[in-house]
């Protein structure tokens, strides 16, 4: 039975492009905008989640275990399926993200760890990425769940593309 809730497991902030990640125990997540201090701010990704389960598999392909970190997302999920559902949205404790599309890996992947970029091509294994619809403070241990239609028609009414 697939699980209908998960959990935050871990928080990064990218201080600046190519840059080391940041771990935190809590971010600001800003409407419109993405994680406060991050260097990624206002673009198409303002936020990018990984699956640990997702990653925990790709671990297992390659023969090796790379810390998450090397992913260069800004939250860790688990517990909870990430399906490539565009125009959902997944509630992050009181925060709302709307999935905008997958996150594709690129050679900065290579550089971690040979061979991760083209594990990371199969079954959204780098994650995905969205636009924050809902801001707020986001913490490690914060429930996860994608909202359902009543949550939805909370927001504004649409349900993207």
């Amino acid at each position: 039975m697939t699980n209908t809730k998960g959990r935050v497991a871990q928080l990064w902030i990218k201080r600046n492009h190519r840059g080391r990640m940041d771990e935190a125990t809590e971010v600001t997540l800003v409407e419109g905008e993405g994680v406060q201090g991050s260097a990624d701010r206002k673009g198409a990704r303002q936020v990018t989640i990984l699956s640990a389960e997702r990653w925990a598999r790709l671990a297992d392909q390659i023969g090796t275990a790379p810390d998450p970190v090397v992913r260069r997302a800004n939250v860790l999920v688990a517990g909870l399926e990430l399906p490539l559902r565009r125009g959902s949205i997944l509630c992050l404790g009181t925060t709302r993200i709307r999935i905008k599309g997958e996150t594709r890996p690129c050679e900065r992947m290579d550089e971690a760890v040979p061979g991760l970029r083209a594990a990371m091509r199969e079954d959204l294994g780098g994650g995905l990425y969205g636009e924050v619809v809902a801001g707020g403070r986001l913490s490690v241990g914060d429930e996860v769940a994608w909202a359902d239609d009543a949550q939805l028609s909370l927001l504004d009414g649409s349900e993207g593309a």
